[in-house]
């Protein structure tokens, strides 16, 4: 990618540095302090937790989270579907009904 900087999160009192696009550096910010509350609520007052497995629970936390917006997405564009096709056979028989 071009335009790629270094930039630096903390995650559980640790510092990282990920290459970041100008652009979406906030946006990184903002999904390193998810990650960071995800894992301290994981590893709750166990600070002896292997910090592997902290972020493996946190990982699998937040993809269970993904997927149940994924689904609930999945049931709303369908029912948008349902009842755009209902209402357009409802406008096709207005139009097409005798004057």
């Amino acid at each position: 990618m071009s335009g790629n900087e270094p930039g630096s999160v903390h995650i559980l009192d640790r510092e990282y540095t990920v290459g970041v696009e100008a652009g979406e550096r906030s946006s990184l910010m903002a999904a390193a302090k998810l990650l960071d509350g995800k894992m301290r609520e994981v590893r709750g007052s166990n600070k002896m937790a292997a910090v592997d497995r902290v972020a493996v629970l946190a990982a699998l936390n937040l993809a269970h989270e993904l997927q149940q917006l994924r689904d609930e997405s999945s049931a709303r564009e369908l029912e948008l579907s349902r009842t755009l096709g209902e209402l357009h056979r409802k406008l096709d028989s207005v139009l097409d009904a005798p004057r």
